[in-house]
């Protein structure tokens, strides 16, 4: 076991410090997705913090608070963010393919270059959301609120768009 520190992304402080069972030598995307799965399973608030390429794959953090955190380059393919909150956040060159995100407010984040292949996106709040250049092929988008989205250069080849709001999206 070791200790494994948070970090606030705007102040640069420790947000919170979690026991992972973790080598030394184990990958930082890996000690980051261990100690975020632990904070969540302890019902840590995970908003504004930094988390730069974490391994989430497979981890379930359904309504989990990531309001304004920085997840650019992160491994979500497989997670389960049902109702989470991410508005906000920094989600640029995510990995999404396969995952879960219904019901999940994404309102005003940054998905640019986001890989969502395949994701459920039913019901989500996509207002304001930047999708520039996000790969949605084969997403579920029923119900979305896509209002006000940048979809520029977005792929939404076989994306489901049954219901979805596009009022003043930019396409």
């Amino acid at each position: 076991m070791m200790e494994f520190k948070i970090i606030n992304r705007w102040s640069g402080r420790t947000q919170f410090t979690a026991e992972i069972d973790a080598e030394e030598t184990e990958s930082e995307s890996i000690k980051i997705g261990l100690a975020v799965k632990w904070a969540h399973e302890a019902g840590a608030d995970l908003s504004n913090a930094y988390l730069t390429g974490a391994d989430l794959s497979g981890i379930n953090l359904s309504d989990a608070n990531f309001t304004d955190a920085d997840l650019s380059e992160a491994n979500l393919s497989g997670a389960i963010l049902s109702g989470a909150d991410l508005a906000g956040a920094n989600l640029s060159w995510v990995n999404f393919t396969g995952s879960e995100l219904d019901g999940a407010n994404l309102t005003g984040a940054d998905l640019y270059g986001a890989n969502l292949t395949g994701a459920d996106l039913y019901g989500a709040n996509l207002t304001k959301v930047n999708l520039w250049g996000a790969n949605l092929t084969g997403a579920d988008l029923t119900g979305a609120d896509l209002t006000g989205a940048y979809l520029v250069g977005a792929n939404l080849t076989g994306a489901c768009l049954c219901r979805a709001n596009f009022t003043g999206t930019i396409s």
